[in-house]
């Protein structure tokens, strides 16, 4: 479901007849996470155009159709499985247009002053993201699940997608503990058939091997085909590169870093399948069998301890008790980004006053 958040960024009558211009404030570009942008769906040389993310009729269909794509190394995209249908952002107010026009050189880095980041995953979120590798993600639970993308469909566009595999847990950050899955796995002893149960431990380096395993069968129907969708080492090659760029990175001078992130959430870290009584066969049984998690802090998302974890040196670095997408309409988020952009909130009423909505996809 779509939540709309009124932002009167680009000013209100009150603002002109104050004598205040466009050209006394700085411009704020909001830039959204994974799934935070609609989508929409079209066939070439059509100008007849579909929503497809976020939809909630004929949402699963729509999303099979449209969305289900392959990863192609050699572009670093990955690409719908019909060659005819291309895939847009909205080029309004509600889509990522401003984003998507902007030169990304190193040049441009003098126009930005401060950058603000809620929610941000940067040492990973390892218990959501392990499991949405291997069984995908549910949205919604209960009876509005069925209107809405199913846990085994997004499960098929996520293992072919980058961003997931760009949020695995960092390997070379300090953790606390190490993110773990743990597997009971069905043991038969080869003198009687006896069967027993075993607990098996993978860690960050360990749980690659476990995800080839557990996906090595994976597969969709498309158009009559049946296409592989393994464990891809080709996305997982380029996020290990955009890992080792990051952990180098460092902001330009002059532009002032400000962190917020969700705290007071239990948020899963650790992934266990199966269970002592009734455990795991073959490893690809996985991907047909619901977690069961431990938790540490965080926004029910991203662990606390990696969200606060910037490499950069921040301004201001608060926790706000809040869950992942309700931090982008949560007060306290709100209070803080006017304070460090030195906005004073205004109390006199507008009669007249022009918003413009930003889509919160939570």
């Amino acid at each position: 479901m779509m939540k709309w958040v009124s932002c009167p960024c680009w000013g209100t009558n009150d603002d002109e007849s104050s004598g205040e211009t466009a050209a006394d404030r700085d411009p704020v570009l909001l830039v959204s996470g994974m799934g935070g942008s609609i989508l929409h769906s079209k066939k070439k040389n059509s100008k007849s155009e579909i929503r497809v993310w976020v939809r909630l009729f004929l949402a699963n269909l729509a999303f099979r159709q449209n969305l289900w794509s392959l990863y192609n190394p050699k572009t670093g995209y990955t690409e719908p499985l019909d060659e005819d249908i291309e895939i847009s952002v909205p080029e309004d107010d509600h889509g990522l247009y401003a984003i998507d026009i902007l030169d990304p050189s190193w040049v441009f880095s003098k126009y930005v002053g401060k950058w603000i980041t809620i929610a941000t995953p940067f040492q990973g979120a390892p218990g959501c993201i392990n499991d949405s590798l291997l069984t995908g993600v549910q949205f919604v639970e209960g009876l509005e699940s069925f209107f809405f993308v199913s846990r085994w469909t997004m499960h098929q566009l996520l293992v072919e997608c980058p961003s997931i595999y760009e949020m695995m847990a960092n390997p070379y950050f300090k953790w606390k503990k190490q993110p773990e899955i743990r597997v009971w796995r069905k043991k038969t002893e080869k003198d009687n058939d006896e069967t027993s149960a075993e607990l098996e431990t993978f860690g960050l380096v360990e749980s690659i091997d476990l995800f080839n395993d557990a996906l090595k069968n994976n597969e969709l129907s498309y158009g009559g085909n049946k296409i592989a969708l393994p464990f891809n080492f080709s996305i997982l090659e380029w996020a290990s590169k955009t890992r080792e760029i990051l952990n180098k990175a460092q902001l330009p001078d002059g532009v002032s870093f400000y962190n917020i992130y969700g705290v007071a959430q239990d948020t899963p870290f650790d992934v266990c399948y199966g269970t002592e009584t009734s455990p795991i066969g073959d490893l690809s049984e996985i991907c047909q069998t619901m977690p069961e998690y431990t938790y540490v802090d965080g926004d029910g998302t991203v662990p606390a301890e990696s969200a606060a974890a910037a490499q950069f040196k921040s301004v201001a670095s608060v926790g706000v008790s809040g869950t992942h997408r309700g931090l982008l309409h949560d007060k306290r988020v709100f209070e803080l980004i006017q304070q460090w952009l030195g906005v004073e909130p205004k109390k006199a009423k507008r009669k007249h006053s022009r918003t413009r909505k930003v889509a919160d996809s939570g």
